[in-house]
């Protein structure tokens, strides 16, 4: 007997190769596209900005333009979503409920007690992959069910898969003519509520609009791109896409994957704890203008570079301040749009050394760094006007300008803007020698994800010393490395880098590689 189906949306709020949708299309006499707002869930298990709920919003406007589209409609329910699922799972005699598989703890979590509701009042829970390229749980399973700690242990687990699953078919019209739409008036009465209604500010929106029609529009002009600039793995989007997954396996079976304490693969470090040096880094005034630039262009638009996202996580943790990877986790996933579970934590813990990343001698300078990649400090003019009239020579620096070029300028260092909180020399000498000491004294830990210690057995000639995903030698004919320098000034234009972003090839060196103090 056909189905009677609510198909919950949570995280992926898209039509196109949404496997779990389809498959309730196909087995149901009326299906209730619903997306449960559940505020008191979501600001309890994650941070959340003011620019990450107008995304949402947005996101769930597209969404419901697309189900009219199609001849159905989006309910958005207001409330727990345990309570709100029993209520209208008896309203609507509803017999099967679909949803995403994902791999979050507080989403399997909420799955696991979704399962339990359907048991108590009668309704069955179907729930498949969609939000990864493969199923986790083939490379858990084939690793010998641990996570592959190392990312070319990760490419050789996914060799042995092969490619992933292609995307399902596209959703049509004639796929909900063959199931009873819900009632138009119950989208009138769960319509997807306008920021006013949430009383979330409407002062302030990022250049970046969410939702799948948008999202789409912008991977076609990034494929079109790509297709006239080739790059490769890892900075080229299939390289991107391995690290996103490779992330996504190792979070799915680890213990405490967003924290430090009771994670197994992270270091154990006594941070520093100072609130006062924490405000200055996320408020953006710690005096280095680099770092700054990025925290404000962060804050104004919810996404910065994944370079500049190193910069300033450096900078924080074991670079300068010796501030908890944790604590800039928290700020990255109230303010970036595409902020995740998985990736934030991931990159945080790599970042500031305390897993996956080995090569901790390697610190980016918050002022040679920036030179390197914008020379002119164009960026820095962009997100910190008030030092755009100072000369380029100073830009970086401008609290070494006399105080006549600084009057000159319009800006007074010290008054007008900060003179730097550390002096970068002396504060990244000293955290060096302190990471150098944790790793000794936490030599095993250390190990774990550099492929070092005793796992399941790797392939002749398979090594996991090369650690850096910005650095990685990938034998090719024709490497990145080996494009001229006018050509790499014409990819770098015509890739139009989004938010004023203009030039992150470093004139000597490998692209992206840390400079050191």
């Amino acid at each position: 007997m056909p189905h009677r189906t609510i198909h919950l949306f949570r995280k992926g709020l898209r039509l196109h190769d949404n496997p779990t949708l389809l498959a309730a299309l196909e087995c149901s006499e009326v299906v209730y596209p619903v997306y449960i707002l559940d505020r008191k869930f979501m600001t309890s298990v994650m941070h959340i900005g003011t620019l990450r709920w107008h995304f949402l919003l947005q996101s769930l406007e597209d969404l419901q333009k697309s189900l009219y589209q199609l001849g159905s409609c989006l309910l958005v329910i207001q409330g727990e979503y345990e309570s709100v699922l029993r209520d209208h799972t008896q309203k609507w005699n509803i017999t099967q409920v679909t949803l995403d598989a994902e791999m979050e703890p507080f989403y399997k979590e909420m799955e696991a007690n979704i399962r339990r509701l359907g048991e108590e009042l009668g309704f069955e829970v179907l729930s498949l992959v969609g939000h990864s390229l493969y199923n986790t749980k083939r490379i858990l399973d084939l690793n010998s069910g641990t996570p592959p700690l190392t990312y070319k242990r990760f490419l050789h687990i996914l060799s042995l898969l092969g490619d992933p699953e292609v995307p399902v078919r596209n959703l049509t019209a004639e796929d909900f003519q063959k199931c009873r739409p819900p009632d138009l008036g119950l989208a009138e009465c769960y319509r997807v509520p306008l920021p006013v209604d949430l009383k979330i500010p409407v002062e302030s929106l990022s250049p970046w609009r969410g939702g799948e029609t948008e999202g789409l529009q912008r991977l076609e002009q990034h494929l079109t791109d790509q297709a006239k600039h080739h790059s490769l793995p890892p900075v080229s989007l299939q390289g991107q896409l391995l690290w996103r997954e490779f992330f996504y396996t190792v979070a799915s079976a680890t213990p405490n994957f967003n924290k430090m304490a009771g994670n197994p693969i992270c270091l154990q470090i006594s941070w520093y704890e100072d609130a006062e040096q924490l405000n200055k880094w996320k408020t953006a005034q710690t005096g280095f203008p680099w770092i700054d630039a990025i925290m404000t262009q962060l804050r104004q638009e919810g996404w910065i570079h994944h370079l500049a996202r190193h910069a300033v996580a450096c900078f924080l943790t074991r670079g300068d301040l010796w501030i908890s990877w944790e604590e800039g986790m928290k700020v990255f996933e109230e303010l970036l749009l595409d902020a995740d579970y998985s990736i934030n934590a991931g990159n945080w813990m790599w970042l500031s050394a305390s897993a996956f990343f080995h090569q901790y001698t390697r610190i980016f300078c918050p002022i040679r760094f920036g030179k390197r990649t914008d020379p002119e400090g164009q960026y820095i003019r962009k997100y910190l006007p008030i030092l755009k009239n100072f000369p380029s020579k100073y830009i970086y620096e401008p609290w070494t300008a006399t105080e006549e070029e600084q009057k000159q300028a319009g800006c007074i260092i010290g008054q007008d803007y900060p003179f730097p909180m550390v002096n970068h020399k002396e504060a990244s000498d000293h955290n060096l020698q302190l990471m150098k000491q944790v790793r000794e004294e936490q030599y095993r830990t250390a190990q774990l994800t550099r492929g070092l210690h005793k796992r399941a057995p790797q392939p002749p000639g398979l090594r996991d010393d090369t650690d850096d995903p910005m650095e990685m030698k990938v034998k090719r004919d024709h490497s990145e490395e080996n494009v001229s320098k006018g050509k790499v000034a014409r990819m770098t234009e015509q890739t139009k880098i989004p938010s004023g972003i203009t030039h992150w090839e470093p004139k000597n060196g490998k692209r992206g590689e840390p400079e050191a103090s």
